[in-house]
Order: C-alpha cells, then structure tokens, then sequence
C-alpha cells in the first residue's frame, strides 16, 4: 500500500476528456426515467447499461420538486470540476456495465454451506481463487507505483481510520471498514486508492481547502485501476466502488444524491447482495442502505429507496419473513439495522400512497390497504423499541429544555432510535383516519421530534451526526419557538464543521417551514416566537 520511490508527476483528466462535461445545471430525468451515462463514452468492448433494474425504473429528483435548497450549502469547486465530472461519468459507465454483464458472466453462487465452513471470509477467499492471474500480478505492480509520497498516503489512511472508518463502521462491531478494509487494500490498489480518496475529501471539506484536490486525483486513479477487473466477481470491487460513492455524495448537491446512488443500487441487485449476506458484503450493504434510506428521506415523501425493498432480504424471503430473518441474528447490530428497514419501509408507504393520491398512480395503495399497511409497520416499529437489546438502550436520559439529552453508548444505539423516531414521525404525519390505538406518549409527533433532536445533542459521534441532518429536518419543522430554532439551527452548523458533510442547505429549508426571512435574516430574527406549529390532519 505505500511505496518507497519518489512520487511522480500527479496526472490530470485530459482535456479532451473534459470537454463535455455535464452541464451545471443539467435537467433532471422525468418521473418514471433512470438516468444512465452516454453510451458514446462507453468502449466498444462494453456492454451498455440496461435500461432500469428491478423491474422499475427510479429517477433523481427534480430539481425545482420538494428541494428548497439548490445547492446553497458551501462548495468548494469540486463538484463542478470537470475532471471530477468526467471521472463520475466513467465510474457510472463501470458499474452500470458491471451489473449488465453480471448475469451472463457471472460464477454461480457459492454453495452456503462452503461459506459457512469458511466463515466471514469465505466470500474473498473463493474471489482471489476467481481472480485471473495476470489480474493478480497485475495489482500487485500497481502497488509499487502511486502519485503520492508516503507521508501523504500515511496522513490520509490515519484519518480514515481514526476519523472515516468509524462512520462506516457505525452499525458493525467487527469495524470492517477500519479493519478488514485497509488489509484487503494492500493487494487490491483500486480499493487503497478509493480509501485514501474518501479520506482525502474528508479532510479537505473539513479544512475548507478550494482548489488543489488530492482527493480528485486519487478518485481518478481508483476508478482507473477498476476497469480492468470488471469482469472479475469480487467483493473488493464492490467495497471500492461504494468508498466511491461516499465520496460523490460528500462532493455532491443533496438533489443529486439519487443519481449518485444509482449505480450501487444495480451492482447490488444484480450480484444479489442483500441485508444477510455475511462479511464483507454484509457491512457494505448496510452502509450503503443508509446513503440510501437517506436520499429517501431527502425526497420529502416523494420517493422511496432506490434498491426495491425486496432486494433488502435475501432472495425467497417477503416482507412478512423480515422480523424473524432480524431476530434470527441475535446481534445488537441487525437490531440497529432493523431499524434502518423499517424506516425505509415507513418512505415506502408514505410515498406509495402520496403517488396513489395525488398522482393517481395505480399502485394498489388504496385507502383500505394503506390503513392495514399503516398498522402493520406501527406494530413492528412498536415491537422493535420494546424488544431492544440492553446495548440500544440509553444510558441515561436527562429531561433539559428544548430538549432532553439521551445518552447511548453503543453506536449503532445512537442513530437505530432515532431512525426509529423518525419512522414513526412519518407515520403520524399520514395517520389515517378511524385507526384507534391505545394512549401512549409514542402518539405524539412531539415527543419523537424532541427525541430526535436530543439524540444528536447528547451524541457527537460523527457517523450519527452524519445520519442525523434529514431527522432533524424533519422533527425540526414541528418546533414554534425561538429557543427551539436556535439550538437546532446551531446543531446542523456544529454537524458540518465537525464531519465535512454539507449540511447548511437544510437551514434554509427550515427558516422557510418557520417563517424567517431568508432575505434579510439577521441574527435577532430568533428571538422572535411564532404561531405553535399544528399537527396535521390524519388522512
């Protein structure tokens, strides 16, 4: 992974490559329409990207659509740069191509009980097996060569692993991004190099930097190293290719998250890699189902995630098998990212029935069905608060105004009880009318915004931080007073000058649900009070 020579000369996109870049304000895809790169940049030994997947085509966001936002968050250039752009288009052509040719070429799966006897490592070990040997030896050349000196690449592996790697490991015990990771990397250069570049824009959000991007370089020089083993069925190039995705999403508008998301949604519908994997393949997945759940909840209702909740579970299995599948597990983990199910769902139904109502979508949620589904998920959300492990519990929970402070110790405690909240959030929100269910503080949108806000006050721990903005968003829009404002508005600062991730853009979104001025704001328009917000009406 490092390398004794002298670094060479950093190389740049040509500028031939860069001149036709996606315009800055490329018009977003219709409604039913998957966005899929120019099949003119594709090479003619490349197969084009089939046309949706799962059988439904999904789209990104209009740009003028719930979003009141575009892009006002701080930008440092990067996302406009064309060398970024055209690299992002090429990493799209490479993972749409990878998941076109997954069912003609791929090696069939491995016998479950093969994996069981090799254990979570199981599913690399058959990989290398796979991979061809000039593949092999070819790799390990490129290990020798790098851009960088060793103490860059020294500096930017630190933060991952002491300041990036935690985030990613946020729902995983077995911490495979800071540990498995790094190791796997020094035999897989493309899988270093997305490493370091993830690191690299981590610290230069977080520093403020403007121009010189190493973070580019090492984007371009990941997604470089992939081409060649396209064809090769290995969880590494997965690993690699959603470290890539983190990036764009961290580089990126909140409007365009989808788009970026898009092609690790194909990757993993077509090589079938599901909630239950095992291993490697497991803890990617449920990193990237949480870029996911989130660029769900961006949507405002509108949308649902991009990877169909069937392909969530392991093939064969409904959505009625998901609590014993969870249960099954016996881990404090897989009950955390229970919790991320559920709430996906909870953007399902509220999505379905929005495009049944106000689209007249024909999609079956009628107003009976939805009234049973609705029922259904709050008694799941229900049984999961009650059937917690003692490591989702909190600590302690102290009763402070705005908001009371709700301790966690175990990570994936801190972010699963606040997905929680905001599942049922969205489910009051939609509350249909004649459902009676016992009295109980759970009924109050209220009560889980106070906890969603506290959640994050009480936890600085970057990954939930992370996680945190669209709940806050949320809850934030039910809150009338000054005081409540400001600590929320102070809380979403805190959270991007501490993780890097842009999340200022959704102060404005709320100044707009209380009522402030985005014109003349001044710093004395939070010492006013405004009308108490009210509940809306049930369905």
């Amino acid at each position: 992974m490092f390398s004794a020579e002298p670094p060479l000369k950093r190389r740049r996109v040509s500028s031939t490559a860069s001149q036709h870049p996606l315009p800055a304000e490329e018009p977003s895809p219709g409604a039913n329409e998957i966005t899929h790169p120019n099949p003119i940049e594709y090479h003619e030994s490349q197969p084009l990207p089939p046309q949706s997947y799962n059988g439904i085509s999904h789209s990104s966001p209009a740009s003028g659509g719930p979003f009141q936002s575009p892009g006002s968050w701080y930008q440092d250039g990067f996302s406009q740069d064309p060398g970024f752009l055209a690299s992002q288009e090429e990493l799209r052509c490479i993972l749409f191509s990878l998941a076109y040719s997954a069912a003609p070429t791929r090696a069939p799966s491995p016998d479950a009980g093969i994996l069981d006897r090799l254990g979570d490592r199981g599913t690399d070990r058959l990989s290398i097996n796979t991979m061809p040997q000039s593949h092999r030896e070819g790799q390990r050349e490129e290990s020798h060569r790098s851009p960088f000196s060793n103490s860059k690449r020294i500096k930017y592996l630190k933060n991952y692993v002491t300041e990036v790697a935690p985030w990613l490991d946020m729902f995983d015990s077995q911490c495979t991004f800071r540990q498995q990771l790094p190791a796997l990397a020094r035999t897989f250069p493309a899988l270093s190099y997305a490493i370091l570049a993830f690191s690299a824009r981590h610290m230069e959000r977080k520093e403020g930097v403007q121009d010189l991007f190493d973070s580019l370089e090492l984007y371009q020089e990941a997604i470089r190293l992939l081409s060649p083993v396209l064809q090769v069925r290995d969880p590494k190039i997965v690993a690699a290719c959603v470290l890539l995705c983190c990036l764009e999403m961290m580089s990126a508008r909140a409007q365009d998250w989808r788009r970026h998301l898009e092609g690790c949604a194909a990757l993993f519908d077509a090589f079938e890699i599901h909630g239950f994997s095992n291993g490697l393949l497991q803890a990617v997945f449920w990193c990237y189902a949480r870029m996911d759940l989130c660029g769900a909840l961006i949507s405002d209702g509108t949308q649902t995630t991009l990877l169909h909740p069937s392909k969530w579970l392991p093939p064969g299995y409904q959505e009625e098998d998901a609590y014993q599948l969870f249960q099954d597990a016996k881990s404090p983990d897989m009950h955390a990212n229970y919790a991320v199910y559920l709430c996906m769902r909870a953007t399902q139904l509220v999505s379905d029935r929005t495009k049944f109502v106000e689209l007249h979508e024909q999609n079956g949620c009628n107003l009976e069905t939805f009234c049973l589904r609705w029922v259904r998920l709050w008694d799941d959300l229900q049984r999961w608060l009650s059937e917690r492990p003692s490591e989702l519990l909190p600590v302690q929970t102290v009763n402070r105004k705005p908001f009371p402070h709700i301790l966690f110790v175990h990570w994936a405690a801190i972010s699963s009880n606040q997905l929680y909240h905001t599942a049922c959030l969205l489910l009051l929100k939609m509350m249909p009318k004649g459902i009676r269910l016992p009295r109980s503080p759970s009924l109050s949108m209220l009560w889980h915004a106070r906890r969603i806000c506290g959640i994050s006050l009480a936890n600085p721990h970057q990954g939930c931080l992370n996680n945190a903005l669209q709940p806050l968003w949320i809850a934030g829009r039910l809150f009338s007073h000054a005081s409540e404002h400001k600590e929320i508005t102070k809380l979403i600062r805190d959270i991007e000058a501490e993780t890097g991730w842009g999340t200022c853009w959704r102060i404005r979104d709320l100044d707009i649900a209380w009522g402030y001025s985005t014109r003349r704001r001044t710093s004395n328009d939070h010492d006013q009070q405004f009308s108490t917000a009210r509940e809306p009406p049930r369905v």
